[in-house]
């Protein structure tokens, strides 16, 4: 037997530690929308990426790793005639997620999300090979994070959960962007509480 206390030890669906696991609330959206969420290797090691819940509550949906010299990504698989490929963007120079702009063009959407900080975000989503197809967008302005586990240095930013909440708000519906911000909520007052933290 290992030495390592069960308390420790985290569930690897939810990541939350065995004794809190949240696997049972975590709902299911069956949606259009497919999902495909771009976690940096460093980033993906870490309990507080937010990223991996969200991909399970949505069955479609996928995660690539980035940043393995030995293993690059090609993203040209998602230039597909029949979908309509969104790179989530966290700049100012980009045009807003709308129902407007996807009225433009009413193809299903390929939803690509890069996750870490303001800065990794944007820097990824400048290098991502094959991806010279995709449209960038960016979220409108919104609530501040819940987020409070780690800093961002950012005003407006958000914990990648929240920004994949709300984009899904926008193509898809409010009810699934609710939903998830529900998980959400959920995931940060057990991160807190195992942290010994007031719930926010």
């Amino acid at each position: 037997m290992g030495s390592r206390s069960k308390r420790s030890e985290r569930c690897p669906r939810c990541r939350m530690h065995v004794p809190l696991c949240i696997c049972r609330s975590i709902p299911r959206y069956a949606l259009d929308t497919r999902l495909v969420l771009v976690m940096h290797h460093r980033e993906h090691i870490k309990t507080t990426a937010t990223g991996p819940l969200a991909l399970e509550a949505l069955p479609n949906s996928e995660l690539r790793i980035h940043g393995h010299r030995d293993r690059p990504l090609d993203f040209s698989d998602l230039d597909i005639p029949d979908r309509r490929t969104l790179l989530l963007y966290p700049g100012d120079d980009v045009p807003v997620l709308s129902r407007s702009l996807l009225e433009q063009d009413n193809r299903p959407v390929t939803l690509v999300v890069p996750d870490g900080n303001w800065r990794q975000a944007s820097r990824m989503g400048r290098r991502l090979p094959g991806l010279e197809h995709a449209e960038m967008v960016r979220l409108p302005e919104g609530p501040l994070t819940r987020w409070g586990i780690r800093r961002e240095a950012h005003p407006q930013g958000l914990a990648t959960f929240e920004a994949i909440a709300r984009a899904l708000g926008i193509i898809e519906s409010p009810a699934v962007q609710s939903g998830m911000e529900d998980l959400f909520r959920l995931m940060v007052q057990t991160t807190l509480h195992s942290r010994g933290c007031p719930a926010v």
